[in-house]
């Protein structure tokens, strides 16, 4: 299994133009605001002051470039379905995100977060259909399971395949509190970057 000895911020991205060109392969994690990217990305990295988590909605403005031991790029791009920013901030983060996914060689898959107590929302919809769209792989990841209770639970994979009309999806659930789910995300990574 892949060990993530060293990762350090390479680059803070708000324009398409300085999306950094480098040999280096690409893996993105996209979500809705609040579904503990930033959290999941520090529990991977085994370090918590990694990417700043914010309980606050749209903390992420940025596309910001994690290195990962030396080799390969995880990439965290700003939630959508942010509700409290000016249209044209909006606006901005939707055509650099677009424009990060849509003309992108170094990527080589994308881990779609769902909020596991939501479920798939209509944001996340539309983004599965922009990924099959443009063929890019990619792996649900259905955070924050430690707040689900049992039943919730045993149903929830399927439901987010449903909900998500893609019976072959893989779904990974996780907790950024308990860990579960990480082992599993560290082995879909390593198969994503080999693809």
């Amino acid at each position: 299994m892949m060990k993530i000895k060293k990762v350090e911020l390479y680059k803070t991205v708000y324009a398409p133009s300085e999306i950094p060109q480098t040999p280096y392969s690409q893996v993105a994690f996209v979500g809705r605001s609040n579904v503990g990217k930033s959290s999941l990305l520090n529990a991977l990295a085994n370090n918590f002051k990694l990417a700043k988590v914010s309980s606050k909605p749209g903390k992420t403005r940025s596309v910001n470039f994690y290195l990962v031991n030396n080799k390969f790029f995880l990439v965290d791009l700003p939630g959508y379905g942010f509700a409290k920013l000016p249209l044209s901030e909006k606006k901005r983060w939707q055509e650099l995100i677009e424009s990060y996914l849509r003309d992108n060689d170094k990527l080589k898959g994308v881990f779609l977060l769902v909020d596991s107590k939501v479920g798939p929302t209509e944001k996340d919809v539309q983004m599965k259909e922009w990924l099959e769209y443009y063929s890019i792989p990619y792996v649900v990841v259905a955070t924050k399971v430690d707040k689900l209770k049992k039943k919730e639970r045993s149903s929830l994979e399927e439901r987010i395949k449903k909900s998500l009309g893609n019976p072959s999806v893989s779904v990974i659930p996780f907790s950024s509190k308990t860990r579960e789910g990480r082992d599993r995300l560290l082995k879909e990574l390593s198969r994503v970057l080999e693809s």
